[in-house]
């Protein structure tokens, strides 16, 4: 089975995740706008046995659009947003995908809050839309 590694910024908090992600996203949302800084935040959601945490983690908890919460795991040290773990889905850890630091990772398979995306936002072709 193949191996994935993610870090954060520093390298402090970093993930090793086995085998394929159950899924790749995008996602539109503003929280997720702000949680990276850039125009959308993409994902990959990973069995949660699957993936093993090395180093120390913050937390911070919230609310989405839809009013389930989401607990966030960023690195102390750099403040990078390495994973999350959605309460209503507790056997997935879900990835930041450009804590891989891979362009050749898989691309989105699924885009969400559309009603949300900036104009000049183009999407992969054969994407699933999700409002």
């Amino acid at each position: 089975m193949s191996s994935r590694r993610a870090a954060c910024h520093c390298g402090q908090l970093k993930l090793s995740c086995a085998g394929e992600p159950t899924r790749v996203s995008m996602c539109h949302c503003l929280d997720c706008q702000r949680r990276t800084g850039s125009a959308f935040g993409v994902q990959a959601r990973f069995q949660r046995e699957d993936v093993t945490v090395e180093g120390r983690a913050a937390a911070f908890t919230r609310a989405g659009d839809s009013g389930g919460r989401c607990t966030f795991h960023f690195c102390p040290a750099c403040g990078s947003t390495v994973y999350w773990e959605p309460h209503g889905q507790p056997e997935f850890r879900v990835v930041a995908v450009g804590a891989f630091a891979d362009p050749a990772f898989s691309l989105p398979s699924v885009s969400l809050y559309e009603e949300r995306k900036h104009p000049w936002v183009a999407l992969p072709d054969n994407i699933e839309h999700v409002d």
